[in-house]
């Protein structure tokens, strides 16, 4: 409801919050245990905490440096407007399988591209939409992705065969992707008016510093909350250097740019809420609230048709109670190791898992991870949610995949029984 009504998050949270408090309660936990839980959980989310609070800064100081007008520049110089939903797919792709960070890949290349595709017009939403799909496919499929190293460990699969179980799906899906944003920019309309003449030589290599910082440091691996912090203090730097004070350079910071958003005032309500979504978690977590209801989930399932759709449904359901990643990856491969592994494969599992737990956290409102993409790219997730084509095609197919797979085993199955029985 906070969500449909455009409330903060917090407010809708917190009764859920309170509740989960109540049932951790009733089974005899006292106070100061939930309490030490809670803090727990806050101290795993303080890095996403921190991080948003300086994505606050990252617009406002660009702005001022004069780096957003010419990455704007070089972006429509580079991104033919004819083409543009598709290019921010195949760029934010790209950079998202070097970088294997859905987050890292917005704040380099996201940000700059959303600007771009403002001046001229373009649809925010199918441009965010375009970008964050890109953005997935790194996220999920790298091999230097910290969420496909976590599913690997997690499912007990080497990270080779995980990427061999996933390299089918993964190719239908950009497909499907490079096909729907084609056909966008194929019906959308070009205002030439809003093609500018570039040049160059009119390119100022200090501008480029706050964005070559935060790029280098991404790949470098070093971590993003020092790119982010780098990338601000060079363009406030760069800022003061073209005569703003440091008053001015403050007032931006904690207020935003009119028109561009921005700033810490802006973010607040957003921070309390991940600090409560830290804590709720937690609780999850220790206290297994969700265990039992998964359980005997799949005891009835015999085909791999049905339990690839009782897989997927069971970790959205997790992923629309859990507020991040991590959980429902967690949660949902050591419930259902032991049966995939009997039953099926491994490999099926985490085919899956690649295909379903690791898109559903960046489509839900109120998870931490779609919050972030959100936050940076400055749309909200409802807006764009439509365009994510990547996010949206992958449970479907690997649905279709299985059952493929389920008729091709029950045809071998068939042609061994009667081979026996001649």
């Amino acid at each position: 409801m906070s969500v449909s009504f455009s409330k903060p998050l917090i407010i809708g949270f917190l009764p859920g919050f309170i509740y989960l408090v109540i049932l951790v309660k009733q089974k005899g936990v006292p106070f100061k245990t939930i309490g030490n839980v809670c803090k727990k959980g806050i101290k795993k989310t303080q890095m996403v905490v921190f991080m948003l609070l300086l994505v606050s800064f990252v617009l406002p100081s660009w702005y001022l440096s004069g780096t957003i007008d010419q990455l704007v520049a070089i972006s429509l110089h580079v991104i033919t407007p004819e083409h543009f939903f598709l290019f921010s797919f195949i760029i934010a792709m790209f950079f998202s399988m070097v970088l294997g960070t859905s987050v890292g890949t917005l704040s380099a290349v996201g940000i700059p591209i959303m600007s771009s595709a403002l001046a001229i017009n373009m649809s925010p939403e199918i441009v965010a939409g375009a970008l964050v799909s890109g953005a997935f496919v790194g996220d999920r499929t790298s091999p230097f992705s910290s969420s496909h190293q976590l599913l690997s460990h997690t499912v007990e699969v080497t990270v080779i065969k995980q990427f061999k179980s996933m390299i089918k799906t993964t190719i239908l899906a950009i497909l499907i992707g490079i096909v729907f944003y084609g056909v966008l920019d194929y019906l959308k309309e070009v205002n030439i008016d809003y093609i500018t003449a570039f040049s160059w030589e009119q390119l100022s290599f200090t501008k480029f510093l706050p964005p070559l910082m935060l790029i280098t440091i991404v790949i470098l691996r070093v971590g993003i909350i020092y790119a982010f912090l780098i990338s601000i203090v060079t363009a406030s730097i760069i800022s003061m250097g073209n005569g703003l004070s440091l008053i001015e350079l403050s007032q931006f910071l904690m207020f935003g740019v009119e028109g561009m958003g921005g700033g810490l005032v802006n973010m607040y309500l957003l921070l309390m809420f991940l600090i409560l979504a830290g804590a709720y978690n937690g609780l999850l977590e220790e206290f297994q609230i969700i265990q039992p209801l998964l359980d005997n989930w799949l005891q009835k399932s015999k085909t791999l048709a049905e339990d690839t759709f009782k897989t997927i449904i069971a970790t959205f359901s997790i992923s629309l109670i859990a507020a991040n990643q991590t959980l429902p990856i967690i949660l949902t491969g050591r419930t259902f190791l032991p049966h995939w592994s009997n039953k099926q494969t491994k490999e099926e599992l985490t085919r899956v898992m690649a295909d379903s737990t690791m898109l559903f956290p960046g489509m839900i409102p109120w998870s931490v991870l779609a919050i972030m993409c959100s936050t940076i790219i400055g749309v909200p997730i409802l807006s764009y949610l439509p365009y994510t084509i990547f996010l949206w095609a992958l449970p479907i197919i690997t649905i279709i995949v299985s059952g493929i797979k389920q008729q091709k085993q029950k045809i071998q199955k068939n042609k061994v029984i009667n081979n026996n029985a001649s």
